[in-house]
């Protein structure tokens, strides 16, 4: 066995860490999408 593996700096779970940084993603993105639907039809350019 590695080492490593036997004394491991953190021993937090990484799927806790994976769906927050997936559900942070999402959130941005879509801020970004409704901030642009907003620019969009506030100048009028929305076909």
């Amino acid at each position: 066995m590695n080492e490593f593996e036997k004394d491991v700096q953190s021993k937090r779970n990484d799927f806790n860490d994976a769906v927050v940084a997936a559900v942070v993603s999402f959130v941005f993105f879509t801020l970004i999408f409704f901030i642009g639907i907003v620019l969009d039809v506030a100048g009028g350019t929305l076909y």
